[in-house]
């Protein structure tokens, strides 16, 4: 027997390459936040506006919002950008469906939604910067 006491390495936080961490609860919740303001986006853009500027309201506002969900925010980002630039993007696409369940004159349902977002958001921002 050696002398020596038996230590194991420590084992890093980063997943091995290729594979990746497993999902929580708030990533599965800032997911379902995700889809709901793009599904909130769509339905605005479809129910505001008359005939020929609905669908194309209601196609590009989703489209947008995925576009720069995709450019910032999405965990596979073109754009690497400070986290506290991810926040404001992924705040600003939140508001804009908080704005819009308001004027469709359902403002329990934006507000609601806009406590709901920002809380897992703030959640979730902490788990990515610790």
């Amino acid at each position: 027997m050696s002398d020596m006491p038996h230590a194991t390495p420590p084992q890093s936080a980063e997943p091995a390459p290729g594979m990746r961490a497993p999902l929580s609860a708030i990533d599965v919740l800032a997911f379902v936040c995700e889809i709901f303001a793009i599904l909130t986006l769509a339905l605005w853009g479809f129910t505001a506006f008359p005939f020929a500027w609905n669908i194309l309201a209601g196609l590009g506002a989703p489209a947008l919002a995925i576009l720069v969900w995709a450019l910032f925010v999405s965990p596979r980002a073109v754009f690497g950008v400070h986290p506290f630039v991810r926040a404001i993007v992924e705040l600003l696409v939140y508001a804009s469906a908080t704005v819009a369940w308001w004027l469709m004159g359902n403002a329990w349902i934006g507000l609601g939604f806009g406590v709901v977002a920002v809380a897992v958001g703030v959640i979730a921002g902490r788990r990515r910067i610790a």
